[in-house]
């Protein structure tokens, strides 16, 4: 069976009690919201990876003020050529703060909108997993940067 590993770091960008999410679109029509960040490039820094992102869905720059944690998962999915691949995604979870920039949407990319939400809105959006283990981290702040309880985030 092939193996495919994923590597990304995202970011928690809380200010006056809101969330900066990006709304991922997948093109099966049914956008979510994410939290901003994405895939690392071959030979770039998850720090690096983490800024660079940040800035590409949200117009934001943004400095790290700590890592929060590291969630990963596995699944097996299948190829273009119907067979079994076996892919693990290892997620970064950065805490961070907007130092610049203006929000704006991305062009061109895994993203549509960057917006604010109240964090109190945030369980009735249509969210990936990933928002709320990310929000559990930084919540809980576990000192072996994992949930006790793994949460499913795929």
């Amino acid at each position: 069976m092939r193996r495919k590993l994923r590597v990304a770091a995202y970011a928690i960008c809380v200010r006056d009690g809101q969330l900066l999410l990006a709304r991922w679109t997948d093109g099966r029509g049914r956008p979510e919201w994410t939290l901003p960040g994405g895939g690392m490039e071959h030979g770039e820094d998850p720090y690096d990876t983490v800024l660079r992102e940040v800035e590409e869905e949200t117009g934001y720059y943004v400095e790290v003020t700590g890592l929060l944690g590291v969630d990963s998962f596995r699944l097996t999915t299948r190829s273009r050529f119907r067979r079994p691949v076996d892919r693990q995604g290892l997620r970064l979870v950065y805490e961070a703060r907007v130092t610049g920039g203006q929000l704006r949407p991305e062009i061109g990319g895994s993203t549509d909108l960057a917006a604010w939400h109240p964090l109190e809105t945030v369980p009735g959006l249509n969210r990936v997993g990933l928002v709320d283990t990310g929000l559990a981290l930084w919540r809980e702040r576990p000192v072996t940067g994992r949930l006790p309880q793994k949460m499913n985030t795929a």
